[in-house]
């Protein structure tokens, strides 16, 4: 190539045809911006479908076989190949799911075209939000049986849906604020997203060289800083940005590299909060309490002491069935006990598992002799096993499902403790990884690993006790 075809200052390199089949990739998804819309609004009339269709329909007879019922349908499509394989997903491509085929995402995002576009409110942008979402979306759903119902399904999905829009109509201008500081399990992609092999990656001096390719601005609906941009945690992964200025492509990496190199300036206390006290604790506890004998003994107390003290009231089962389970046509209809009793044990399970989390993860930091004490970047190194935990207790309803219709399975089993082991040598791993970026002694970052390990064996004899003790 002509050097004097190259804008001043720039490498020829920078200016030709990107050599790997990822950065090819990403600058396709650029070009083809038009099919992606076309892929998003596909898929929000089948969710949409899915969604209202079975909530409108009588419930499917108890014997309905799986694909006999549009209801059944439904719930198997979303509760048991949706949101498991989305989760899969962000492990293996990062947020491409949010930037590609997400239909809240997308309703967000047109109805931010058409609002009033204002600005941002403080409130809207505190960092909890997603750690609130997700644990207050988790339990309500638990309450009104999300994974049974369709009509819970509908509340549950299709009101964080109506937010959606609801925030796109008033905030932003063409932007997904919604997905950026709002949506329930937000904050679970951008941590799952974090151990991604590929990603969108910015060389901020390309970028100030203008070196080759688009220079227009870039509309990015999750408002990144582009021209920063080093991880998969917040980006969607949508390909509008892919050779700007010859600075952005997509592109190959180690799968543990943003946690261990770029953990300890990203990771935050809500990052910690989210990963051991909510994927590890407060999930946990939303898949337990229905086969853990210690609710059933804990509810049964709880009653007898109500029937001795004149609390008969809370064992009334007539709360709406918006708020609390209620299909007496089924035989399944939840007391105010119930309630309460179910919003205890998901909240003492979340504080429990998390508590005993952090304080290993804090010992460790202290180990490692640093000041301020890296406790949130070495909660990192539970992600995958987090992001392995909510995905057998979603897949368990996949297998149940499938066994109701006779199907057989013996492979469940190995596959689940497979699972789980390499989910915990991944976090030994990243726990090893993360220690090693401190300056400590061999025995300090032994020391700090051995008590992620622990944490580790921790949380796999809570899914145990699920899958295989009780």
């Amino acid at each position: 190539m002509n050097a004097a075809a190259c804008p001043t200052g720039a490498s020829p390199l920078a200016t030709a045809v990107p050599a790997s089949r990822l950065a090819r990739i990403g600058l396709a998804l650029r070009r083809h911006g038009r099919t992606i819309r076309m892929i998003q609004w596909a898929v929000v009339f089948v969710y949409l479908a899915l969604l209202l269709i079975p909530a409108a329909l009588p419930l499917p007879p108890e014997d309905a076989r799986l694909f006999g019922h549009l209801g059944t349908i439904a719930q198997f499509v979303f509760w048991g190949i949706w949101w498991p394989f989305v989760l899969i997903s962000m492990v293996l491509f990062g947020r491409v799911w949010c930037g590609v085929f997400c239909p809240e995402g997308a309703l967000a995002e047109q109805a931010s075209r058409v609002g009033l576009g204002r600005g941002i409110p403080r409130w809207l942008r505190w960092q909890g939000w997603p750690f609130v979402a997700f644990v207050l979306t988790t339990v309500y759903g638990q309450l009104v049986s999300v994974y049974q119902y369709p009509l819970a399904a509908a509340l549950v999905l299709g009101g964080s849906t109506v937010a959606a829009i609801a925030i796109g109509l008033l905030y932003g201008r063409n932007k997904r604020v919604w997905c950026r500081h709002l949506c329930p399990v937000s904050g679970v992609f951008s941590l799952l997203a974090r151990l991604a092999p590929v990603h969108y990656r910015s060389d901020p001096e390309r970028w100030t060289a203008k070196a080759g390719g688009p220079v227009q601005p870039v509309n990015c609906a999750p408002l990144l800083d582009i021209r920063r941009l080093h991880g998969a945690a917040q980006c969607h992964a949508c390909g509008r940005c892919a050779g700007q200025r010859g600075a952005v492509e997509l592109t190959a990496r180690a799968p543990s590299e943003e946690i261990v190199r770029h953990g300890a300036q990203d990771a935050t206390r809500w990052d910690l909060r989210l990963v051991l006290y909510g994927l590890c604790g407060v999930a946990m506890g939303a898949f337990h309490w229905t086969a853990s004998p210690w609710f059933i003994d804990a509810k049964q107390a709880v009653a007898m002491w109500l029937l001795d003290h004149g609390g008969e009231r809370l064992l009334d089962t007539d709360a709406p069935w918006w708020l609390l389970t209620h299909q007496p046509e089924r035989h399944d209809v939840f007391s105010w006990l119930d309630g309460l009793m179910i919003i205890a044990y998901i909240g003492a399970t979340g504080l429990v598992v998390g508590a005993v989390l952090h304080l290993l993860c804090a010992i460790g930091a202290r180990l490692l002799a640093q000041r301020p004490a890296p406790t949130a970047h070495l909660s990192l190194a539970f992600v995958p096993l987090a992001g392995a935990g909510v995905f057998l207790g979603l897949s368990a309803l996949t297998v149940s499902l499938l066994r109701g219709d006779g199907f057989v399975l013996p492979w469940v089993g190995p596959l689940r403790e497979l699972l789980l082991a390499a989910a915990a040598l991944w976090t030994l791993r990243l726990g090893w990884g993360i220690s090693g970026r401190y300056g400590a002694g061999l025995h300090r970052r032994l020391g700090a690993t051995l008590l992620v390990a622990a944490g580790a064996g921790f949380v796999v004899w809570g899914w145990a006790l699920l899958f295989w003790l009780w």
